[in-house]
């Protein structure tokens, strides 16, 4: 095998059972590009691993070569465009074993929550997914995982049991609370920086159905209904989870009618109890803008999908986000200012949204773990499409000017995985603590001194 000129000699790879792939190979676009396609990686070499063992044998040969080292399953947190170095693509390995008796599923590192959903469902079991069940299991959980249900269950990485990870050394370890506690809780919401998960075990709910659904006023509107949930938001239990959003959505035909190619406001309504009692409970805010287009409706889990309708189809994306102290008035006046309809239609955003934070996400986990959103009552993100370069510098534009107009309403930081592009060490930073950021960087340089997982949202070794 003839060694191509940005990387060492590939003959140690040739044990992989999975391709192999270099810049020129014919195969060689489709296994580098995932979901979001505003990150265009160009990785020197390639490795679709089929298991454990070429993830293995990947490592060894990074860690041998001085080679950095990125990991991708489905891409949809890929905000970051990799160059040179080594990727791993794990979108092969979409194994899923749910057993009923532990309530539990194990799940390799390619599978997305829709594979586990199936698996589920027909013991009336279901995850904690977030907005979108096509999104991958292990990148989701490793960023902390915000759930649908958060409100009323916790993060993601909450639930996970252990993990089956191999580490910059070329080492696969097992652990859990038990086995190496320090590397399991590096792993819940620290995001890859100690190592590549290829499995994890995870608690499933017994959650066979759910109450939920969009209410839709138009964008005319979406003060009065912005007010009305605020407000709403203040008094509701635990169970109820939520999330207000302006929406200025595209006419493509991937978007339903009536709501393509319109300005709406809405609310997203998830609540896993009594559908009648979730009918009285969201009342007061079907009363409070007229609603165009309503549904809320009790739904089986695993078509969850329904309830916020995020785009299915790959798409270049700016993703951002900032976690909020709470929304007082002048808080909702500065939102309405930047993305409402003084903002006009053709504001460059696809989606601005305020989620309900609090409940079950506002307890610390039974386990300790590396998340650190636990302090936010709302959390704004958004996200912008970005088709061609005067696109996408609008999106750019417009997400500075929101987020620099909501500094003041935040804690100072972010989510990992909704951060959006990495800037640098002090930006990066701002998805933990100062203490678990300094905790972190003392894990990283025990399982990664060479920081070869540098790629993305990196932490850097003490």
């Amino acid at each position: 095998m003839t060694a191509h000129p940005h990387t060492p000699d590939l003959f140690a790879l040739s044990e992989i059972n999975g391709p192999v792939l270099r810049p020129g190979d014919p195969a060689y676009a489709d296994e580098v590009t995932g979901f979001n396609l505003a990150a265009l990686h160009t990785p020197d070499v390639v490795v679709g691993a089929t298991g454990p063992d070429d993830v293995v044998t990947a490592m060894r040969w990074a860690k041998a070569t001085a080679t950095p080292v990125a990991v991708q399953a489905t891409g949809h947190g890929a905000n970051f465009p990799i160059e040179h170095g080594l990727l791993i693509n794990t979108s092969r390995m979409t194994d899923v074993r749910t057993d009923p008796t532990t309530r539990t599923a194990t799940v390799a590192a390619g599978a997305k929550w829709s594979d586990v959903l199936a698996t589920a469902a027909p013991h009336g079991l279901a995850g904690l997914c977030g907005t979108s069940t096509d999104a991958g299991v292990v990148g989701y959980i490793l960023g902390g995982g915000l759930p649908v249900l958060g409100r009323t269950y916790g993060y993601a990485a909450d639930l996970v049991r252990s993990f089956q990870v191999v580490t910059p050394d070329g080492r696969l370890r097992e652990t859990d609370p038990q086995s190496e506690p320090e590397l399991f809780w590096a792993l819940r919401g620290g995001k890859g920086n100690v190592g590549v998960v290829t499995s994890l075990v995870t608690e499933l709910l017994p959650l066979p159905r759910l109450y939920g659904g969009g209410l839709h006023c138009p964008g005319e509107h979406a003060e009065a209904l912005l007010r009305a949930w605020t407000d709403w938001t203040r008094t509701v239990p635990d169970e109820m989870c939520s999330m207000f959003s302006v929406l200025r959505l595209p006419p493509i035909p991937q978007i339903p009618e009536p709501l393509r190619g319109g300005f709406w406001g809405r609310v997203a309504i998830a609540w896993p109890g009594d559908p009648a009692a979730g009918e009285d409970l969201i009342a007061p805010l079907r009363r409070a803008a007229p609603i165009a287009v309503d549904t809320v409706e009790d739904m089986d889990f695993a078509a969850m999908d329904r309830i916020h309708m995020e785009p299915q189809d790959p798409l270049p994306a700016r993703e951002c986000c900032l976690l909020l102290r709470d929304l007082p008035p002048d808080a909702i006046g500065t939102f309405l200012e930047q993305v409402g309809p003084a903002a006009g239609p053709d504001h460059p955003l696809l989606v601005a949204s305020l989620r309900h934070m609090g409940g079950a996400l506002a307890r610390p986990s039974a386990v300790e773990d590396a998340v650190c959103a636990r302090d936010a009552r709302y959390f704004m993100e958004s996200v912008g499409i970005m088709p061609a370069p005067p696109v996408a510098e609008a999106v750019e534009q417009a997400t500075r000017r929101l987020y620099t107009a909501m500094a003041p309403y935040g804690t100072g930081r972010t989510m990992v995985n909704i951060h959006g592009t990495p800037g640098d060490e002090q930006d990066r930073a701002r998805a933990w603590t100062p203490e678990v950021y300094a905790r972190l960087r003392h894990d990283k340089a025990i399982y990664d001194p060479s920081n070869l997982l540098r790629y993305g949202h990196a932490v850097t070794p003490a």
